[in-house]
């Protein structure tokens, strides 16, 4: 459900994901209204509900009806931490955005200075939570996919995966996320040549219910690191890479070849020699990595990111009146009577 707004017409947005959280809400998003209240800016609150199967809905719709600053915008099923993150920047109209965690460990008191980060010139603000309170099997992976993603990419940031960040609205709306790639969306803009930077910010215990992520983080996220080690050039698509990969193999083979042709022509006979099944090796390996990176430039096309995620609900914040509505059951407004001549 993509917004038909170009500019922000408010001063503040905030974006918060949630998964089966119904408990971390009931706490979360008053605090989150005090804080956005205490700025003296209008604001919006979207929770976007990815396929929750606990009582998460109801829980915001009810704190709809007594503030509607707060939205509710509800997956069909669960889709994933990225596509609840779109679907929301879908929708922001913030000059400036935050995302958070639902979990009650993002503190809504860093919002503020958050908020002047950006005011001091950057365009995307990631959290660093230095004090960490997770186990040992979040935080040595995290640290460890932060050192790789710090080296291959020069961008000077600790943790790139904090769920707590500020954005400028033109940020959220130019950088397209798909798959994973929400631990690694401080690339993903720097690529598109906004300023990035971090803040430290505090992080607090689970309090309700138990992480929602499991075993294959590990294998998803290193899969996205090695997509971001690959593209955080900016400018180099997959072809690119695998072409030009190819394209040496393919360089490397014709001149051996070539050598081993100059070879036949002058001793009159050829007889199988180690370069020259060698030669022909790379320019089998050259065919195929040029033939890997046309599939996945294919593949990575921008009409592959440009995905709508299917909505059950949508509670707009900007509207007192909205009620809790399956979207199958929408009428299209009346079409006007043809005037009489």
């Amino acid at each position: 459900m993509r917004t038909e707004e170009t500019s922000p017409s408010l001063g503040l947005s905030v974006v918060i994901p949630a998964f089966n959280e119904a408990e971390s809400l009931r706490e979360l998003l008053p605090q989150v209204v005090q804080v956005c209240s205490e700025t003296g800016r209008s604001f919006e609150i979207w929770v976007v509900d990815d396929g929750s199967t606990d009582e998460t809905p109801e829980v915001v719709l009810s704190l709809h009806e007594r503030d509607p600053r707060i939205g509710l915008l509800s997956l069909r099923r669960n889709f994933g931490k990225s596509a609840a993150l779109k679907t929301g920047f879908e929708e922001v109209r913030g000059e400036f955005v935050i995302t958070m965690d639902a979990d009650l460990q993002d503190d809504p008191g860093e919002i503020p200075f958050l908020i002047a980060e950006l005011e001091g010139g950057l365009d995307l603000v990631s959290g660093w939570k230095r004090q960490r309170h997770d186990p040992i099997t979040k935080t040595w992976p995290s640290r460890f996919y932060n050192s790789v993603t710090r080296w291959s990419t020069g961008i000077p940031i600790h943790d790139f995966n904090c769920g707590l960040k500020a954005y400028r609205y033109d940020v959220v709306k130019a950088v397209h996320l798909y798959g994973d790639m929400h631990r690694y969306i401080p690339v993903l803009a720097h690529r598109e040549g906004f300023r990035v930077g971090e803040r430290e910010v505090q992080h607090h215990a689970r309090r309700y219910g138990q992480s929602k992520f499991g075993a294959a983080r590990f294998v998803n996220g290193f899969l996205d690191l090695l997509e971001v080690m690959f593209l955080a050039g900016g400018s180099r698509t997959p072809l690119h890479i695998f072409g030009g990969i190819g394209t040496l193999c393919l360089v490397l083979g014709t001149l051996i070849e070539g050598y081993m042709f100059a070879v036949w022509v002058m001793d009159g006979a050829l007889r199988v020699r180690p370069l020259l099944v060698f030669g022909v090796i790379l320019l089998i390996m050259g065919i195929q990595f040029i033939s890997i990176g046309l599939l996945a430039a294919l593949i990575h096309a921008p009409s592959s990111r440009a995905r709508d995620y299917p909505l059950r609900h949508r509670v707009l914040a900007r509207e007192a009146a909205e009620v809790l509505t399956p979207l199958a059951t929408r009428q299209a407004p009346a079409e006007p009577a043809p005037s009489a001549d």
